[in-house]
């Protein structure tokens, strides 16, 4: 579990490749259309949706692996996942049917700027929720390691040890 953090990263990486094909489809090979399609709505989301996974794997994992959430963090990570909600809601709204450009005999579907508008915001949204989850916690570190030295009080050979107390043995008679 110690290099969890890691796969977080890998999903990040993944998610940006997958981000980046939906928005520039002809990266690919494939011919891009006029507009911006479902595939490609629907990619991007998908991308965006596992970059957020994996900052919040890479997050939890890396600082605060063994460190109980608190309630900032359980905000923040609600405030991510509302925003993928919302922005998959925005994006992906003529398909559900309430959008403005439904699919008729002459028209097709497409990303309106109010959808695009949308689905910007609640990615904005869903990355401050990230960023408020990985500010608010207390750091494994912070919770097991003693108080520094001054640095008068430092040399080159110094270890930091935790300072715990001995018992004191009993003195013979």
């Amino acid at each position: 579990m110690a290099r969890f953090g890691q796969v977080g990263i890998a999903l990040a990486a993944l998610g940006g490749v997958l981000a980046l094909m939906g928005l520039f489809p002809g990266m690919t090979g494939v011919e891009p259309t006029l507009g911006m399609g479902v595939v490609q709505v629907f990619m991007i989301l998908v991308g965006y949706g596992l970059i957020i996974l994996g900052g919040v794997i890479y997050v939890k994992f890396t600082f605060y692996a063994g460190v109980k959430v608190n309630l900032v963090q359980q905000i923040g990570l609600r405030l991510g996942m509302t925003g993928l909600l919302f922005a998959s809601l925005s994006g992906m709204a003529d398909i559900f049917g309430f959008g403005s450009h439904l699919r008729g005999p002459g028209s097709d579907i497409y990303l309106g700027y109010l959808q695009a508008f949308g689905m910007i915001a609640s990615f904005m949204v869903s990355g401050f929720g990230v960023l408020l989850y990985a500010m608010a916690g207390r750091d494994r570190i912070q919770l097991d390691a003693p108080e520094p030295l001054p640095f008068s009080q430092r040399t080159a050979t110094t270890e930091i040890k935790a300072v715990t107390p001995t018992p004191e043995t009993p003195k013979a008679p």
